[in-house]
């Protein structure tokens, strides 16, 4: 695990992080050579997916456009005076 004074650390906060955060790895921030504290990376949350994920896990079949029936079946589009 790196190690990094607090001064520097201090001075060097936002690039630390970045840097925990893109390899994983930990680093512990001294003072006069004592721990203070230890910066590392986050949990992903549980159920979190990336994009991309379910790629040829899927096969679409018929048309994924077109409507589900025919036009005709449809109540809404029936003439309320015609017979059924």
């Amino acid at each position: 695990m790196e190690e990094i004074a607090i001064s520097k650390f201090k001075a060097t906060c936002l690039a630390v992080l970045e840097k925990v955060k893109q390899t994983g790895e930990p680093v512990l921030v001294t003072r006069f050579g004592h721990p203070v504290a230890q910066i590392i990376p986050p949990v992903p949350p549980k159920g979190a997916r990336k994009l991309g994920t379910g790629v040829g896990s899927y096969d679409i079949v018929g048309d994924i456009v077109g409507p589900i029936s025919d036009i005709s079946d449809l109540e809404v589009t029936r003439d309320p005076q015609e017979k059924k």
